[in-house]
């Protein structure tokens, strides 16, 4: 069908909506009288689908339509109407139209100034196509016309009777149908007829449309109906629905929209202020008490500024007056006052924490400074030490000291680095980092801040933790930190910043350089039993709802819980052991037995069972080819066994135990040694070839290496060679070279303090190790021999005894 703005179209179309009244539709049996002849004119419709009693006008404006329908004028004035498949086609073929149409009569013809047609049609019968004839000037076929067949029955009312229902409801939500819809479709009676003016009034496809007119059986139009009636229904509702629940939501908006205004008018009048401007004034008092620098108060007035113009529905609002909070509640000027009393820091010190001068004396040296210079920055230090040496708790006394807050925040496992720096606000649910955070939640701007587990960093995709540090951690730059989400500078140079670690070589070098080391070692014996009679027990006892009139901890009974109970550097299985005694006592008292408990010696195995650990040296140094070594891990020192033995073989040396490839090579070494040495070490040379040495570290699954071991391995197989046994009181580290000499080692302290743990009388030391003499604690001194040694001769004189095996 042509469009009459279009002259090139190929195809008609329906150019106004059809006549919808009862007097514009043929009756039946005028239609009977009606002679259809067999062929007849073929005119293609776009997008449309003409039924039977249907009027309808068309507009035709190409030459070869307007030949079409005055030939048609002409004649009969009968033509057939035929949608076509695709409506976008602008030639069709006849191949592109349905096999179905509708004879109609051409009732009028209109000529319109622009040389287009305005054509009347009414609809007739339905028709099939059974073959095209004629293809220019026009489409002309052969057409077998359809006649209706009246049909009655219960189900065929059934129908009706739901069509007009639905069709009424529908009537109700579309905007295109009128009641005059219903008042046609109410006065008809024929089922045929009356399926044929509900579907012609309904938008739908043309699809569905053509597949109705194709439908010559009365009762499968009907169903077919139906059913489109049933789905345009849904569709219809579900809109209306969506449409309801908008324009609700619009008339609520609109109505709190309007109130608000009449509020603000109100209010006007009143001489009074509306809620927010109340509140826009309330943050700009608070921007002003929080004494921010000049920089940040600028970006917090012109926040504000942008907040005040911004509806409070607006999802930036909520972003923007959250920003401004925290920018308010930082504590930008304020400040604890520092306790400068050395005196008295130094007692706090020492109420808390036993021993550890060397950490004591370096806080009280801030604090002389700090009275001298007042505006000194803030210390960087990091605790390195095993665990349960008391760096966590050392930073709350020294937060205590000082009288300032204390923060703590654990890094262990962070791979983010948003956890420093915080995330920018551009993301949803952005929070400034960890470190802004803490100092709002105490409220001043130099607590002691401690930096936990700092070497047990990760990193990802995410970012790199440790550098974000290097900004925080770093007295030259901390004073203008930038955290992503405040986008101000921050000054966090009156923090002061404690950092915790077991181990200082996984923490990034570049940030290992900003701290100050401070090394705490492990405890001695005598160290451990004064802090469990000072500070443990009454905790405990404290803790479990005990006091000195229900229990009493004899010093032996602490002693032997240290020996044979625990084996560590620190304190805290210590404390466990002793709270374990408590609640058995506990336990007693609730029983009934509230007799007063002396906890002796021989009583510590009631309420601790079986000894967990006793002296292996004197049993394991029995036998030739066993020394006793000393390592350092990253929980304090401790002690390993040598053990070597040979069988026949080739002269292999075989090592097991989980070594490491520097100790494999202290291994090698010390053999080489030997070889080459053989003779002065009384030492057949057959033996290198007719026998396989194997040597062997227990504790397989545990990997060990470095360079310490190699005096002791020296030892093994030089008590293994001349079948004498070591000393089973002595322990010894140390690196050699092939040329016999003793190499200093890190660690003596720890590896003492393990030897002495352990119950070693005699340690052998890398006499360039005398150094760290001073570190070991006197009471160690006093109970072991500690020798230093240049070279393996000296080792043989004080390690190897006179006895063979």
């Amino acid at each position: 069908m042509e469009s009459k703005n279009i002259e090139n179209e190929d195809t008609e179309e329906i150019h106004s909506k059809t006549v919808e009244t009862e007097s514009e539709t043929l009756d039946t049996d005028a239609q009977i009288n009606f002679e259809i002849p067999q062929v007849l004119p073929v005119l293609p419709l776009r997008n449309t689908v003409v039924f039977p009693n249907q009027i309808i006008p068309i507009s035709v404006g190409r030459e070869k339509s307007i030949k079409l329908i005055e030939a048609a004028l002409a004649g009969d004035k009968l033509i057939t109407l035929v949608a076509q498949k695709d409506g976008k086609v602008e030639e069709p073929k006849p191949q592109d139209l349905f096999r179905w149409g509708t004879v109609t009569s051409v009732m009028k013809v209109f000529r319109m100034p622009d040389g287009t047609q305005s054509v009347m049609v009414q609809g007739l019968s339905r028709a099939q196509i059974l073959d095209y004839t004629q293809v220019e000037p026009f489409f002309r076929a052969l057409v077998q016309a359809q006649s209706e067949t009246k049909v009655k029955g219960v189900s065929i009312e059934a129908l009706t009777g739901n069509i007009r229902s639905l069709f009424e409801k529908i009537v109700n939500l579309a905007s295109y149908l009128t009641p005059e819809h219903v008042i046609l479709v109410a006065n008809t009676d024929d089922p045929a007829r009356l399926a044929d003016i509900i579907i012609w009034n309904l938008t739908i496809s043309t699809a569905e449309k053509q597949s109705v007119l194709e439908l010559i059986d009365i009762k499968d139009r009907l169903e077919k109906l139906n059913y489109i009636l049933t789905k345009e229904l849904q569709i219809l509702e579900l809109g209306s629905k969506i449409q309801t629940e908008v324009q609700g939501e619009i008339n609520k908006t609109q109505r709190e929209y309007y109130l608000r205004e009449q509020l603000k008018a109100i209010q006007k009048e009143l001489g009074e202020e509306d809620e927010r401007t109340v509140e826009i004034n309330e943050l700009r008092k608070k921007i002003k008490d929080a004494e921010m620098p000049k920089e940040t108060s600028e970006v917090a007035a012109k926040e504000l500024e942008r907040l005040s113009k911004m509806p409070p529905q607006a999802a930036e609002y909520t972003v923007s007056r959250t920003y401004l909070d925290w920018l308010i509640e930082l504590p930008w000027n304020k400040s604890s006052k520092d306790r400068l009393d050395v005196k008295a820091a130094q007692k706090v010190l020492d109420e808390d924490h036993y021993d550890l001068e060397k950490v004591k004396k370096r806080i009280l040296e801030y604090l002389a400074v700090r009275k001298l210079k007042k505006d000194m920055k803030g210390p960087i230090l990091c605790f390195v030490g095993p665990p349960g040496v008391g760096k966590t708790s050392l930073g709350k006394s020294i937060a205590r000291a000082l009288g300032r807050k204390f923060l703590r925040i654990s890094l262990g496992g962070i791979r983010d680095e948003a956890e420093i720096r915080g995330h920018r606000r551009t993301y949803i649910g952005a929070l400034p980092g960890r470190i802004i955070q803490g100092l709002k939640k105490v409220g001043y701007r130099n607590p002691v801040f401690m930096l936990d587990e700092i070497d047990k960093i990760g990193m990802d995709f995410r970012g790199d933790p440790s550098s974000a540090l290097l900004e925080v951690l770093d007295p030259e730059q901390n004073n203008t930190f930038s955290d992503h989400y405040l986008e101000v500078p921050f000054d966090l140079s009156q923090v002061m910043f404690i950092a915790t670690a077991n181990l200082a070589e996984p923490i990034l070098p570049a940030l290992r350089d900003r701290m100050e080391m401070l090394e705490l070692p492990g405890y001695t014996e005598e160290e451990k039993l004064k802090i469990a009679q000072k500070y443990l027990i009454p905790k405990q006892l404290n803790a479990h709802g005990l006091t000195e009139s229900h229990m009493k901890f004899k010093k032996a009974a602490i002693a032997e819980i240290v020996k044979s109970y625990t084996r560590e550097a620190g304190v805290r299985n210590l404390e466990r052991e002793i709270a374990a005694v408590c609640r058995g006592v506990a336990k007693e008292v609730v029983e009934g037995n509230t007799e007063s408990k002396a906890i002796n010696k021989s009583s510590v195995s009631s309420y601790l069972g079986s000894i967990k650990f006793f002296s292996e040296v004197a049993e394991r140094t029995s036998r030739a080819g066993v020394a006793t070594g000393l390592a350092w891990t990253p929980f304090g020192g401790d002690i390993l066994f040598v053990e070597a033995t040979k069988m026949k073989g080739k002269g292999e040396l075989i090592l097991t135990g989980s070594l490491g490839d520097i100790m494999k090579e202290s291994a090698q070494a010390a053999l080489s040694y030997i070889r080459s040495n053989a003779s002065e070490l009384n030492i057949s040379d057959d033996v290198f070839s007719k026998y396989d040495i194997h040597i062997h570290v227990p504790a397989g699954a545990i990997p060990k290496d470095g360079p310490s071991a190699g005096v002791t391995l020296f030892t093994s197989l030089v008590s293994l060679l001349t079948n004498k046994l070591v000393r089973n009181d002595l322990a010894m580290t140390g690196e050699i070279t092939l040329r016999g000499l003793i190499l200093p080692v890190g660690g003596i302290k720890e590896k003492v303090l393990a030897a002495h743990r352990a119950g070693i009388k005699r340690v052998l030391l890398p006499k360039k190790n005398q150094k760290d003499f001073e570190d070991i604690p006197e009471a160690v001194r006093k109970k072991i021999e500690l020798c230093f040694v240049s070279d393996v001769d000296e080792i043989l004189k004080l390690g190897i005894s006179d006895t063979s095996n």
